[in-house]
């Protein structure tokens, strides 16, 4: 690293502008008329697989509690992370049926 003492430090008064303002203003379509499209992939997990609820159009508070509700259901961890829910195993069938229950269409993809 070189010993220069006068790097240039950038601000705005608006923040950091590089994070992106997604799902806040999107509307929640009720669940009838969405199509959740169940995952599993583990590139870049270290070889863990991570089940993944893509295409789902919630705002970003009924996203976390989507995702609470499905870890609580899984008994596992999990995130929401650019518009998807993750969840930590395989386990695409249990999160199949209670998508339906809730009354989602569902969709499982992958192998």
């Amino acid at each position: 690293m070189s010993q220069n003492r006068n790097r240039t430090v950038w601000s705005s008064n608006q923040g950091d502008l590089r994070r992106k303002e997604t799902g806040a203003n999107v509307k929640s379509l009720p669940p009838h008329e969405q199509t959740a499209y169940l995952h599993h992939d583990s590139k870049g997990r270290g070889g863990k697989t991570v089940t993944l609820i893509k295409k789902l159009i919630l705002s970003e508070d009924d996203m976390k509690e989507l995702a609470k509700h499905l870890k609580q259901i899984c008994g596992t961890g999990g995130t929401v992370k650019d518009g998807e829910v993750e969840i930590q195993g395989e386990h695409r069938e249990k999160i199949a049926d209670e998508l339906k229950k809730l009354g989602y269409k569902v969709k499982i993809a992958g192998g």
